[in-house]
């Protein structure tokens, strides 16, 4: 059985600004919303295509694809022509799975797994956890974020651009069945996670957060909401003068349909918002959307 562990983990960040060189598929979404690469990402084929991270540098783009109920991360490079063929990242496991890459600002990819902590553990739940990229180009062995798991399913890692990471859990305390938590950063640690509160959390369920540029405002999934249009929709949480989220609102027919829409993402350079609805990747240019939200 695994324990609830209120230990910091120090984090060693990256200094000064990322060399961002993303070469976006031509042509690049107006005021449209569209699928992100077609055939290469959002594949049309007999699986669910999810998710959206690109690395620090640009170069490459990591998804989750769903086959027969099995999650596993996907990553496709650009090869300074085009981006190439996905295939799957190689510190995937064959049995477990693993979704919901994020890039957090030590240059780690976080994402969620249902691995075993130790041999023996039973419990199958979702944790999050990272792995470190090599002088070789290959990743670390997976670590457990042990900072912010617990017993219960913990996912949908998301990193504000302060360095705070939001996420979602299904722990005791909470106010639904799951909630939206924080785990500031301060100097340098991870510190013991904070439920967003009431304005932001239903007796339902509410996940996969994403932060604006300054911080003032979140996209986030919310489920079985009494004005929803589908079983998950899009929500937009702004925060008052004193920095408290306060309005909470539906990001509309534009973004949400009878389905699911989630996986919230901007991308580092904050140029296009990513979400996914319909088994595939959309994305939009940013400017678009705040024409929309504002």
């Amino acid at each position: 059985m695994k324990k609830v562990l209120v230990l910091l983990l120090i984090i060693p960040f990256c200094k000064g600004p990322r060399d961002l060189s993303i070469h976006y598929p031509a042509p690049p979404p107006e005021d449209s919303i569209v699928s992100f690469l077609p055939g290469i990402v959002s594949s049309g084929a007999d699986s669910i295509d999810f998710n959206a991270a690109f690395s620090p540098d640009g170069q490459s783009f990591y998804f989750t694809r769903s086959v027969n109920r099995k999650w596993t991360i996907y990553v496709s490079h650009y090869d300074g022509k085009q981006w190439t063929k996905a295939i799957r990242a190689g510190f995937n496991d064959t049995v477990y799975s693993m979704a919901d890459p994020a890039f957090g600002p030590d240059g780690y990819l976080y994402f969620i797994s249902d691995l075993p902590r130790t041999a023996s553990d039973t419990l199958r739940d979702f944790d999050i956890w990272f792995v470190k990229p090599l002088a070789d180009g290959r990743w670390s062995a997976p670590e457990n974020l042990l900072a912010v798991n617990t017993d219960s399913t913990e996912y949908y890692v998301s990193f504000s651009p302060g360095g705070h990471l939001y996420f979602a859990s299904s722990r005791t305390g909470g106010y639904g069945l799951e909630d939206l938590y924080i785990s500031k950063l301060v100097e340098g640690k991870y510190s013991q996670p904070e439920n967003l509160g009431p304005k932001i959390n239903t007796p339902y369920s509410d996940h996969d957060p994403c932060l604006s540029q300054q911080e003032d405002f979140m996209i986030y999934t919310s489920v079985d909401r009494k004005e929803g249009l589908g079983e998950g929709d899009l929500y937009l949480a702004r925060k008052d003068a004193n920095g408290q989220w306060s309005e909470v609102r539906s990001m509309g027919t534009l973004f949400n349909t009878s389905t699911y829409e989630y996986c919230s993402y901007f991308s580092p350079d904050f140029k296009y918002f990513f979400f996914s609805s319909r088994r595939d990747v959309k994305w939009m240019r940013t400017a678009s959307l705040l024409k929309i939200v504002q």
